[in-house]
């Protein structure tokens, strides 16, 4: 796959050269049907500076063992957690170290339907020669198990519950039937290395709960957000200064601005009077961050400003309620104005650029 262009592209990608020189030096035992075996797995994810793996997730090192684990065994993984602390891009570091493809997904939502999990047809030539393997359209579990394979469903209880209970033969009897074909093509049966990877947020649970048969057919971890300051600044830093320079911007961030910006985040997350009901999680620091530096940048032709914050802050703050405005605004007025230092009182002078 060419990266031209590209805005993200998938980890297999973004980190090829790691996986190659890991995969090639790799003399542990592997699992069967495994990319890379499980120690190789785990340096490609969390790194290692003396060999010039980067570090790709920030958070407690056991649950990378943990999720290993669990997707060498028979039951699939299940990552739960708050909105924007990277359950997908866990899922994706593991499938890409796993199999080596991290694509095999689906995206679960109301209108998911079976077919989008398991199969369909081209009904062209469906009508013209009747079902065959010629006409069927695979779709990422029977790709995952047919090739040995990791399958990622991302937000598995925005699915309706039937939907999601498609899953529970491929994960007990790991087979997938496709009674409209006749013999051995009615039946797939899984390769070694298959298995399945499913997200969902703690805030969508009530929405379509999972049946107790399936939650069985998993085991479950909860990633936390990040709980030391230095370290969600620096991952903030690292990750906004990247999709800044993809974007056109020839300068990093300031990073007494990023720290005023993770601070406030932190405070607005965490404080029992000012707390926000949008989770004002580390990807959404990131997601601000890059907005203040494009901000500076294209308009000014300089680096973000702690007053840029309040302007790429509403949109983040009032999604869920119109009280969230109004609990920023007594933030900026009220908490930005005892903190020191010249951003935190640009911060604070800027809190006439909210809307209403």
């Amino acid at each position: 796959m060419t990266t031209e262009n590209l805005q993200r592209p998938p980890a297999e990608v973004r980190f090829a050269d790691e996986l190659t020189r890991l995969r090639e030096a790799d003399t542990g035992d592997r699992p069967p049907g495994w990319w890379l075996s499980m120690e190789a797995a785990r340096r490609f994810i969390v790194g290692d500076e003396s060999h010039g793996i980067s570090r790709k997730f920030v958070g407690d090192v056991s649950l990378i063992d943990r999720a290993l684990i669990s997707l060498a065994t028979s039951r699939g993984l299940m990552l739960v957690g708050e909105p924007g602390t990277a359950k997908s891009l866990l899922s994706e570091l593991i499938a890409a170290a796993v199999s080596g493809v991290s694509t095999l997904t689906i995206q679960g939502g109301a209108a998911t339907t079976e077919d989008q999990i398991k199969y369909s047809w081209n009904y062209a030539m469906l009508v013209s020669e009747g079902p065959s393997t010629r006409s069927l359209v695979p779709a990422p579990l029977l790709r995952g198990m047919a090739e040995g394979r990791l399958v990622r469903f991302e937000e598995i209880t925005r699915c309706p519950l039937e939907v999601q209970d498609c899953l529970l033969s491929p994960l007990s009897d790991r087979v997938l039937a496709v009674p409209e074909l006749e013999g051995a093509d009615a039946m797939v049966f899984a390769r070694e290395g298959f298995n399945i990877i499913a997200t969902a947020n703690t805030r969508d649970r009530g929405v379509n709960e999972m049946s107790a048969a399936l939650k069985r057919r998993f085991n479950f971890e909860t990633v936390f957000p990040i709980a030391d300051f230095a370290t969600e600044l620096a991952l903030v830093e690292q990750e906004a200064n990247a999709l800044l320079q993809r974007s056109g911007v020839k300068i990093a961030q300031d990073r007494d601005v990023l720290e005023v910006l993770v601070s406030a985040f932190r405070d607005l997350r965490t404080d029992k009077s000012d707390r926000l009901t949008t989770v004002m999680s580390t990807a959404e620091a990131v997601s601000v961050a890059h907005a203040v530096g494009l901000r500076g940048w294209y308009l000014r032709g300089e680096r973000g400003s702690a007053a840029d914050i309040v302007d790429c802050l509403a949109g983040t703050a009032a999604k869920d309620s119109t009280d969230d405005l109004a609990k920023l605004r007594r933030y900026l007025e009220q908490r930005a104005a005892k903190k020191p230092g010249p951003h935190w009182a640009e911060l604070h002078g800027a809190r006439h650029r909210l809307p209403g």
